[in-house]
């Protein structure tokens, strides 16, 4: 730095001192806050990978995982890992799709298995206690169940 540019930094410091108090600084640029990734499949999930997953939804009436009630009817599995779930309730009036779709977002695409989910309500055939799994209906004869 040449001594006239030293010097006017130094009368330019000195003036800013004398007008606030302090010398002014240049303060650094904050960071920007890093925003997390979001959650990616790194390889295709397997049909049987993605219904071990379902076993993790469970219906908030009977306590019992969907994939043993039998109400999961077809698992796809697309290119893109999205996962295509062809699934009915015990009633077509049930309430709790969305308790249900929310924590089928969760088991599959929160978890990363898959980059999406889509549910396919189907009504036919209805569902009914034969659909059960046989691990169904042990879970609800614990509960106090006759199945």
């Amino acid at each position: 730095m040449s001594e006239e540019t030293l010097t006017e930094q130094t009368v330019t410091e000195q003036t800013d001192t004398e007008q606030t108090g302090t010398p002014t600084e240049q303060a650094p640029a904050p960071a920007p806050a890093p925003t997390p990734p979001a959650p990616v499949a790194t390889s295709l999930p397997l049909v049987d990978d993605v219904e071990e997953a379902m076993r993790d939804v469970v219906d908030p009436e009977l306590g019992i995982n969907v994939v043993d009630l039998g109400l999961v009817y077809g698992i796809d599995v697309t290119d893109d890992a999205v996962a295509k779930i062809d699934m009915t309730l015990t009633s077509a009036a049930c309430p709790l799709t969305d308790v249900i779709e929310d924590q089928t977002r969760a088991a599959l695409v929160s978890s990363g298995l898959c980059t999406e989910m889509e549910i396919n309500w189907v009504w036919l055939p209805p569902w009914g206690p034969d659909k059960i799994t046989d691990d169904g209906r042990e879970q609800l004869r614990a509960l106090g169940f006759t199945v």
